[in-house]
């Protein structure tokens, strides 16, 4: 366990050794914006009628599919509620995604977060 521990860290170290400042800080506020952290508004624009047609508020984590047809958005709405829309694009439909409050990242510092559900077994047997 502790040399894979060591071994995922060193291999951090080299990957942080080779980044620009804003490459480092763009991950950490992706990062935040996929823990609920960062606040965003995500408008879907119509461009052939130069109307807005969607508009979503909120702690937002967006990611998009791989022919970028389609962005998911899930959204945080409580302690524990949370709901994700599927948004449909296409030729003359676009979005934009704007974050509408700082974020307090750092440009020196990656942070590991360990998710235990994911990492220790529902159950544990004990002999």
């Amino acid at each position: 366990m502790k040399r894979t521990i060591i071994i995922v860290l060193t291999l951090l170290l080299v990957l942080i050794a080779g980044c620009r400042d804003a490459d480092v800080v763009s991950r950490n506020i992706s990062k935040d914006a996929d823990q609920f952290k960062v606040r965003r508004r995500v408008i879907f624009y119509n461009a052939i009628t130069d109307q807005i047609m969607f508009e979503m508020v909120g702690n937002l984590s967006i990611e998009t599919s791989a022919n970028h047809k389609e962005l998911a958005v899930t959204v945080k709405l409580g302690e524990n509620e949370y709901r994700k829309h599927f948004l449909g694009l296409s030729d003359n439909v676009t979005y934009i995604v704007e974050q509408l409050d700082h974020s307090d990242v750092s440009r020196y510092q990656y942070e590991l977060v360990f998710k235990p559900k994911s990492i220790v077994p529902a159950t544990i047997d004990i002999e």
